[in-house]
């Protein structure tokens, strides 16, 4: 691929690398500073989307912090000699149904050397990311991470935080980074990513391999749910975990659920782990894998029917800066479920079911889930049986609830009986969250806006998020990292989060009786 030549005259000292979404591709494009300008708005509600976000420095500097492009921290002149005039999408010429793949490659991996440490450089500067596992452990026994992670701004503590009145937080713009949105790890391109372990098993098991050349997975494993999962079948209870430790896949499914399942529930599992066309995963040359694949199945990201925290962007909002981050939700206790989608609301599960596939699969994009092959499924031979699969998925066993979801006080701690009162009274997380399954099946705006000032944060508009439905808490250590993007990556993140949005006030030893009760589900 020709290099582009850099038009020097154009760039100015103080200038912000950000992405740009032309055609279904990213294309780099740069935009000049307005005198050294912080990236936020005016405190006045406005969203103005054309402030550009903080980008990877030149070749031989290490990326520069999240907010890069701020007063005392310029980014440097644009790498890899790209001409920031010149960044013509590899696409179709008019009339052409062919990409150049051979550009898409190339321009992907080097897009990969600069997005890839400036997600990272965003969440090192929002978490604590080091290794601390807790003596609490998922239902095949890899540890949680233990402790609150989201860094404070300098000087606060979540105590004189607590203290303040929303108002005051959003003035004093000391609302924590790890509170607010998490961007995708490249936001003007989107898609599904895997992370390295489902990528490598999924391989090995289906001579596929789904690695993205233009993007990796962002968090660290040790915040995701254990691979592979355990499964639980509402059916048959008795058995417990009938995973056998492995990854489903097409290749083992039916030697694994052929004397546990019927023939119309074998044939919904072969659907959900059958390949089908994705935006970013398919046979034709706008794809990001170096080689063709068939596509990706609703059971690889969902895989075992829980979740491997696989992340994409939502498909029903637009522009490109204001779609949100999506990570995978579990798929047990989908039978008690009654809308689908953290915001469009859809009714059933097979409505879901049917509907992803023209919907997230291609991002709300007709034209491309026509030309890479989209499924239009039969609704009685393929939804039904695919939907019924799914609502066997049970939650894990919680021993220590009795037959109406609450605790059994016979077989519980002290500390998790003063949690449970902490959730239905002080803590006000059973007003959405009541138990049996500590979902009320409804949607709430918790209007975290209030306590930041919008701005553009790695080229996603930090905004307020909107009505999001309420998922179910049963079983809630075995899926983290939590909240709908992925942004509290520990329970006690999320204790922390909720104490500042709802104002509880909550004391420490509240907190960490909460946590036992938590545990407990």
């Amino acid at each position: 691929m020709e290099r582009f030549k850099v038009s020097a005259g154009n760039v100015c000292a103080r200038a912000v690398w950000h992405l740009v979404a032309v055609g279904g591709a990213a294309a780099l494009a740069l935009s000049a500073c307005d005198g050294g300008t912080e990236h936020q708005q005016p405190d006045n509600g406005q969203i103005n989307p054309t402030v550009g976000g903080g980008g990877a420095g030149g070749p031989d500097a290490s990326p520069p912090p999240p907010d890069a492009g701020m007063p005392g921290n310029p980014v440097a002149e644009p790498p890899m000699g790209l001409d920031p005039n010149n960044q013509v999408n590899p696409g179709p010429l008019p009339g052409d149904a062919h990409f150049d793949f051979n550009a898409l490659l190339a321009r992907g991996e080097m897009l990969r050397d600069i997005m890839d440490p400036r997600a990272a450089s965003l969440l090192a500067a929002r978490y604590d990311l080091s290794d601390r596992p807790s003596s609490y452990t998922m239902s095949r026994g890899k540890p949680l991470q233990e402790g609150v992670r989201v860094r404070l701004p300098p000087g606060v503590t979540w105590d004189q935080l607590a203290m303040m009145t929303p108002e005051q937080i959003k003035a004093a713009d000391i609302f924590p980074g790890g509170f607010m949105p998490l961007p995708h790890p490249n936001q003007d391109e989107g898609g599904q990513i895997l992370p390295q372990s489902t990528i490598d098993e999924l391989n090995r098991q289906t001579a596929r391999n789904l690695k993205r050349f233009d993007i990796s997975f962002d968090i660290p494993e040790i915040f995701l749910p254990e691979f592979p999962p355990a499964i639980f079948l509402t059916t048959r209870p008795d058995l417990g975990d009938v995973s056998q430790g492995k990854v489903v896949t097409f290749a083992n499914f039916f030697e694994l659920f052929k004397d546990k399942l019927n023939e119309k529930q074998l044939n919904g599992f072969r659907l959900l782990l059958t390949p089908f066309p994705e935006q970013q995963f398919n046979l034709t040359d706008d794809r990001r894998t170096v080689d063709p694949v068939l596509g990706i199945a609703c059971l690889e990201c969902h895989i075992n029917g829980h979740t491997n925290g696989a992340i994409h962007l939502v498909q029903d909002i637009r522009p490109q800066e204001m779609r949100n981050r999506l990570d995978t939700v579990t798929l047990r206790g989908v039978n008690i479920q009654r809308l689908f989608g953290s915001q469009r609301a859809l009714k059933t599960v097979e409505d879901f079911t049917q509907f992803e596939q023209s919907g997230a699969y291609f991002d709300g994009d007709m034209a491309s889930a026509v030309k890479k092959g989209v499924n239009m499924l039969d609704r009685t031979q393929q939804v039904q049986p695919m939907a019924e699969l799914q609502e066997l998925f049970d939650f894990p066993p919680a021993p220590k609830l009795g037959v109406l979801g609450t605790l059994d006080a016979s077989k519980s701690t002290a500390a998790e009986l003063r949690g449970e009162l902490v959730f239905n009274g002080k803590g006000q997380c059973a007003g959405c969250h009541p138990p049996p399954f500590y979902t009320d099946l409804t949607m709430h705006d918790l209007m975290v806006d209030r306590f930041f000032m919008f701005r553009t944060v790695n080229n996603q508009m930090q905004k307020p998020d909107g009505i999001i439905k309420t998922f179910p808490l049963r079983g809630i250590k075995d899926s983290p990292p939590y909240f709908h993007d992925g942004r509290l990556l520990t329970l006690e993140d999320s204790i922390e989060f909720f104490n500042l949005i709802l104002e509880d006030h909550l004391t420490q030893s509240e907190k960490d009786d909460l946590l036992a009760f938590l545990l407990a589900l």
